[in-house]
């Protein structure tokens, strides 16, 4: 099956464009605009007010062709033909969808299963916006599960079969992380070395800001959402992070989070409130973020010094857990 463009690249394309909103302060750039569900920024430094105009146009350009093609909300997206097409037949994708994929099936492996983006079914099955809220029963679980698991797909080159009637890819573990890294490459390529990326509060940075020095990126305190516990300075490097303490909810007695175990098909529980990570990459960034929030303190350590170049911090109940290289980065 060949797929054509969708309908709505159009209609999300005006809808990102209305959002979009520039300030400038000498020769820095302040675009801001709302896609992906949440708020993006992209700040940069530009002598060219021509280059600068040409750069924010390709941003809202890219960005609103990405959320059309890859959002599962959106039933004419590449994601939602896919998932329409579980159980029935193969669907053909192109060459940078591809790489996606393999991307996807990278992070799977190095994160041992933890990130999976065919957790969809129990996505679905955990619903935090109920009022009042319902756990679901083992049994539903079990049947939601039967339904997870990357290795149960099918995949050749150019083309991907989801081989079970009820099973879905959900790209927003990857989605954000892996376009910020897109945008300031897009950015970067147009002779732009002083920009940040935020896409959602998942960043990346390259160069120095107006000021001179590293870009400061607050780290929410988990524990006073609202108010920073510090600090990071970074440049070159892209930081994110994890947590469930503003999405949760609580049934008799017990708390269930909004980030879930695909292995268990449960909430995690392990009493971390927030991960927050530095790498070369925002896409690394924040797998990694969501992945050690999973795993716990000990085994999210171990996999974040598997990874050259990244840190990271775990705030949990009654402590604090840093790497070695991270306080380096932290600014209070």
């Amino acid at each position: 099956m060949v797929l054509t463009m969708p309908d709505s690249n159009a209609v999300v394309y005006e809808r990102v464009k209305r959002s979009a909103q520039t300030t400038l302060t000498g020769d820095f750039y302040k675009l801001s605009f709302h896609a992906m569900n949440t708020i993006c920024r992209v700040h940069f430094r530009s002598t060219n007010a021509r280059l600068a105009r040409e750069v924010q146009a390709e941003v809202l350009e890219w960005v609103a062709w990405f959320e059309a093609r890859y959002s599962r909300f959106i039933p004419d997206s590449l994601i939602g033909q896919i998932n329409a097409a579980a159980g029935e037949h193969w669907v053909d994708v192109d060459p940078e969808t591809d790489a996606l994929f393999n991307l996807c099936q990278e992070m799977i492996f190095f994160t041992r299963g933890v990130f999976d983006p065919t957790s969809l079914p129990l996505i679905r099955l955990w619903n935090w916006k109920a009022n009042p809220p319902v756990v679901p029963d083992a049994a539903a679980i079990q049947a939601a599960q039967e339904l997870v698991g990357w290795r149960r797909i099918q995949r050749r080159r150019g083309a991907i079969f989801l081989p079970k009637a009820g099973m879905c890819l959900d790209l927003g573990g990857i989605g954000k992380e892996y376009a910020v890294d897109r945008v300031l490459t897009l950015v970067v390529q147009r002779g732009i070395q002083s920009v940040l990326v935020d896409f959602g509060a998942d960043v990346r940075v390259q160069g120095e800001p107006p000021e001179k020095g590293a870009w400061h990126i607050g780290l929410e305190d988990p524990k006073n959402p609202g108010q920073v516990w510090t600090g990071v300075a970074v440049t070159n490097h892209a930081v994110a992070t994890s947590g469930d303490y503003l999405r949760h909810f609580m049934h008799q007695g017990r708390r269930y989070g909004h980030i879930l175990d695909p292995r268990t098909g449960y909430p995690v529980n392990n009493g971390i409130l927030s991960v927050s990570v530095i790498a070369p990459h925002c896409t690394v960034a924040g797998i990694l973020s969501t992945s050690v929030f999973v795993l716990g303190p000990q085994q999210g350590m171990d996999l974040i010094s598997l990874c050259p170049g990244a840190e990271g911090c775990i705030t949990t109940e009654t402590n604090r857990f840093q790497t070695k290289g991270f306080y380096a980065y932290t600014t209070s």
